[in-house]
């Protein structure tokens, strides 16, 4: 199936749900208002029973109950109730996809984004966009599993889903990645061109003209929380470490290794985000 084919696809590549398009429609205003951010998530009573659950779970490491939006937003700021409304309609949008293990897939891209984000703060990158783009990186592999579920059998049978060399038996089969799928993914629900970007380039952030950090912090931490899934040893780190992206981002193994979560996503953490 081509490219194009496969996004056209309705059931593969869902839409982006009303009320959240009108949540980071004003949340990409200069001047975001937090009252109408409120007033739009209370409209739907299941977004906003989400967002308070995964805000109060071990998601943000709060010391104190978020009860309502309003106080989500004064508390944890714009960025990360952006990160909060995204994170709620991908789960709700991927209830279930043929022959994908979700838990696994959202503990790894939770771990993902998490890496991300520190990653990125790091860097001086928009440490929000960084969590948003590390959670949904890999997005593209369930739209491929629900558009082509014969065709990514038998990927998933030659190359395990978590395979650091799972892109290429991908392009040699299809002609194309998840990483290709998820950049058109990330155009549909609109997400900032920096996200487009870092998931578009992700598998190889410096390349002639490209020079894309945000992708090159992606590329690293989907490297990380691989290896963490597969519970890689301290010669597998090393003998795997990407260092030509690590080198042009100025980062070492050390320093990655430094950047790992304080606690990898746990059963409760993922209950929350999964509802």
């Amino acid at each position: 199936m081509q490219l194009e084919e496969l996004i056209a696809q309705a059931k593969a590549l869902p839409s982006i749900p009303k009320v959240v398009s009108e949540v980071l429609s004003e949340l990409d205003k200069d001047e975001p208002d937090s009252r109408r951010i409120s007033e739009l998530v209370a409209t739907d009573p299941g977004l906003t029973a989400r967002m308070l659950k995964l805000a109060n779970s071990a998601f943000f490491g709060l010391t104190r109950e978020i009860g309502s939006v309003q106080e989500a937003v004064s508390i944890l700021g714009f960025n990360h109730v952006r990160t909060l409304v995204t994170a709620v309609a991908m789960s709700s949008s991927f209830k279930t996809v043929p022959g994908v293990n979700l838990e696994q897939f959202w503990r790894y891209s939770l771990n993902a984004a998490k890496i991300c984000r520190t990653l990125g703060k790091s860097l001086r990158l928009n440490d929000g966009q960084a969590f948003t783009a590390g959670l949904v990186h890999a997005v593209g592999d369930l739209v491929m599993h629900i558009g082509m579920p014969e065709a990514m059998a038998k990927v998933d049978w030659n190359v395990a889903p978590l395979d650091l060399k799972r892109h290429e038996a991908e392009m040699a089969t299809l002609g194309y990645t998840y990483a290709d799928v998820g950049a058109a993914f990330a155009v549909k629900w609109e997400f900032p061109d920096a996200i487009v970007k870092a998931l578009k380039h992700q598998l190889v952030p410096f390349e002639g003209d490209t020079y894309e950090p945000m992708a090159g912090v992606v590329h690293m931490a989907s490297w990380r929380a691989r290896a963490q899934e597969v519970d890689m040893d301290r010669d597998g780190l090393a003998a795997t470490f990407p260092d030509v992206v690590a080198v042009l981002l100025g980062l070492d193994l050390e320093m990655v290794l430094d950047k790992d979560p304080s606690e990898w996503t746990s059963a409760g953490e993922l209950s929350a985000f999964l509802g």
